[in-house]
């Protein structure tokens, strides 16, 4: 893949996995895995080298949702089999890189620190052969999603308007700031009805960061409620191949325009 000319990120910074983005939330069914393969997808057309790293290690999907079978995953990683590097999976269909998690299995949850803190540093070095690497987590605050928080630069808290998942948003920003004060946290409003909908639901958040924990997360963008988006996860396939024109992915769209500015 041929980097875009207007994106170069200093070679020093990515060695120290300062392009690596968590993709994080409260709680499940706020549309994470989704936004993680349709972001990595729009950075690829952007011609910026991407890798997707399938963090759920409680129950990783992200090759179910793209109908994957991949011959190596994380849990071969893991075990010690193979090395991160060649776990990588170039997806040719969206121009990206992917290391997949081994779906249908729990068991990779209860991994030892230390050996999550290896991953970790393997993916930061890993990282440096990347524009940006993007970390689809599991949901929640468990310690493995904690962990491989800290090894990203900077985290998208993806939230819908649904009370149980401000809630959980919230909790997460929270935790996430007594262990890291000054971590680079965005918010992301998922499944919004309109923009200034999920303008409104960002200020529900934002009033309780500041009013609780005196911090001021930013809006990284607002991905408006698609049909096309179902339609896609249904046929397994990304929804830029499928329905390029989408709102959806116009609001993807000028989230990565974003990020590749920073």
């Amino acid at each position: 893949m041929t980097p875009d000319p207007n994106f170069a990120p200093r070679p020093a910074a990515r060695a120290k996995g300062r392009n690596m983005i968590a993709v994080a939330s409260g709680k499940g069914g706020v549309g994470k895995t989704w936004f993680a393969i349709t972001l990595a997808h729009t950075l690829a057309k952007k011609k910026v080298r991407t890798l997707l790293f399938d963090g759920d290690l409680g129950l990783a999907n992200l090759d179910i949702q793209l109908g994957l079978m991949p011959k190596h995953d994380l849990g071969s990683v893991l075990t010690g089999r193979l090395t991160l590097n060649q776990a990588v999976l170039p997806f040719e269909d969206g121009e990206f890189d992917i290391i997949a998690g081994r779906s249908g299995s729990g068991g990779l949850a209860n991994i030892a620190s230390n050996r999550l803190q290896i991953l970790g540093d393997d993916l930061a070095l890993l990282a440096a052969g990347y524009d940006k690497v993007i970390l689809d987590l599991g949901a929640g605050v468990e310690r493995t999603v904690r962990q491989l928080t800290r090894s990203a630069n900077s985290c998208l808290v993806l939230a819908t308007n649904e009370p149980t998942s401000l809630t959980d948003a919230y909790a997460f920003i929270k935790i996430t700031h007594m262990e890291r004060p000054g971590a680079d946290i965005k918010i992301v409003v998922n499944m919004a009805n309109s923009i200034r909908e999920g303008e409104r639901t960002y200020n529900t958040l934002l009033k309780a960061c500041e009013g609780f924990l005196k911090i001021s997360p930013e809006l990284l963008g607002v991905v408006r409620r698609d049909s096309k988006v179902a339609e896609a996860i249904r046929n397994q396939v990304s929804i830029l191949t499928r329905s390029p024109n989408a709102e959806a992915v116009e609001d993807l769209d000028k989230i990565a325009v974003k990020l590749m500015k920073s």
